[in-house]
């Protein structure tokens, strides 16, 4: 890897990226914990996608930071390898827009670069619900709203990929790995995701040696708005995901790009499903809602391996 990143106190860019004035609170909350860090950034760096009026209210009035626009092509992908491409740091952090981090949140995420053979570091994505969290919504599948969830390691831990409401990496790796694959992510509302899933696939080929790590005590608090406390955004979510996973499994193949989701599936699910008919109260709710999950996600699944095979056959989708 390079050099430059065994110095026991990398420099640090931070990478907010925003697509709207609709959650201009939660930027300015985002923004605000980031200036309010024990360990301050080196650069905190706004990349607007393709929103002139959120550029110029920005510009306007945040201090100590520096906006750019998204050079790319639209979405959350291609804002994030404009701020690759922008960024000066040794190490470049990710928080999304509508999420703040605890004020320790950049020192613990730098300490576990003091290992030269840490090549990324995320951290706990935890849920501020903002209408409450419904009975039914089980703690096993709060990824289906960026955050954490149960099945995750409880402690610092290797894993394979980040949340990405909450990661960072050694930028010279992550520059010469590419970037962020702009055909998969997430464009405005557009529910699917799995970039975040995809390069860190990508790094731990082309960095076997190297470790990706969990550290729980780097957190953030992520806001997570009434309209995806609902079961339909629940349904969205899960069939983008499965979708989206597709993608990666063609891209990486089955046997790495599916490795936890078998885990989870064998595991974490099976006991989830157990506690929930153990309980009162909204359990059996809870039971359902994963059994649903987890068939609508092996459905978008199936869907995008379908899709995948008629078009390597000339058939187009369906």
């Amino acid at each position: 890897m390079n050099a430059r990143s065994d110095r026991a106190d990398p420099s640090l860019t931070v990478v907010v990226c925003a697509y709207t004035l609709a959650r201009w609170d939660d930027l300015c909350a985002a923004i605000g914990s980031l200036h309010a860090q024990d360990r301050p950034p080196d650069e905190i760096l706004l990349v607007v996608d393709h929103c002139p009026d959120l550029a110029e209210r920005a510009a306007g009035e945040f201090t100590g930071i520096r906006i750019v626009g998204n050079r790319e092509t639209r979405g959350l992908s291609g804002a994030r390898n404009t701020g690759l491409a922008a960024a000066h740091g040794d190490v470049i952090a990710f928080l999304d827009d509508d999420a703040a981090a605890d004020p320790d949140w950049t020192a613990c995420l730098l300490a576990a670069y003091r290992d030269p053979a840490v090549l990324g570091v995320g951290g706990l994505v935890r849920a501020r619900w903002e209408s409450g969290r419904p009975r039914w919504f089980p703690p096993e599948f709060d990824w289906v709203v960026g955050c954490s969830y149960r099945g995750l390691p409880e402690h610092g831990s290797p894993v394979r990929n980040f949340i990405g409401a909450n990661m960072s990496f050694r930028r010279f790796e992550v520059v010469a790995a590419g970037g962020f694959r702009t055909d998969l992510g997430r464009v405005g509302t557009r529910p699917l995701g799995c970039e975040e899933t995809e390069l860190c696939l990508r790094l731990a080929v082309l960095h076997p040696d190297a470790r990706l790590r969990y550290e729980p005590a780097a957190a953030v608090t992520h806001h997570v708005p009434g309209a995806r406390a609902t079961w339909a955004y629940f349904r969205a979510r899960c069939y983008g995901e499965g979708l989206s996973k597709a993608a990666v499994a063609r891209l990486a193949g089955p046997g790495r790009g599916l490795a936890s989701e078998r885990r989870y599936l064998s595991s974490t699910v099976p006991q989830a499903v157990a506690r929930a008919l153990r309980t009162g109260g909204g359990g059996p709710r809870r039971a359902a809602a994963l059994a649903a999950g987890v068939a609508v996600t092996t459905l978008g699944y199936g869907t995008g391996q379908l899709h995948a095979a008629l078009a390597r056959s000339g058939g187009g989708a369906p």
